[in-house]
């Protein structure tokens, strides 16, 4: 018969919430950054690839959205968009600079000019359409 002794499975039980807090970090640190009227100027005058995300935390179609964007930043085709995160709720300066009334409103730039928009899309096929659009 197997004792374990309290500390034991305490210590355990932190290593392992430890171990799953790191796992999901590396999982949510992908390449968004938060959208900024500098950081959006610069890559637009680099004529970068650019993705607007316009998000809400209490959204459920941002919620929806956000695995897909994971997964097309994942994909060796869209590896050089820059994926730039705005909320809803507190940067209404940006909302008003891309004249954006709702969440969950994906933006597709290249360099300076806009190629495609999107309000409230969840399939994964036309969020790939957009990505697309930004190369």
């Amino acid at each position: 018969m197997t004792v374990f002794s309290r500390r034991a499975v305490l210590i355990s039980a932190a290593a392992l919430a430890a171990a799953s807090a790191t796992k999901v970090s590396a999982q949510t640190t992908t390449a968004n950054v938060k959208f900024t009227a500098a950081t959006f100027a610069a890559a637009q005058a680099a004529g970068k690839s650019i993705v607007v995300d316009v998000t809400a935390p209490w959204c459920p179609t941002c919620r929806t959205q956000k695995p897909i964007l994971q997964s097309l930043q994942a994909k060796p085709e869209f590896k050089d968009i820059t994926l730039l995160e705005i909320d809803f709720d507190s940067q209404k300066d940006a909302l008003a600079l891309l004249k954006v009334t709702a969440q969950s409103t994906l933006i597709a730039f290249k360099g300076k000019t806009e190629t495609a928009r999107s309000v409230g899309e969840t399939r994964a096929p036309e969020i790939e359409k957009l990505f697309k659009a930004a190369i």
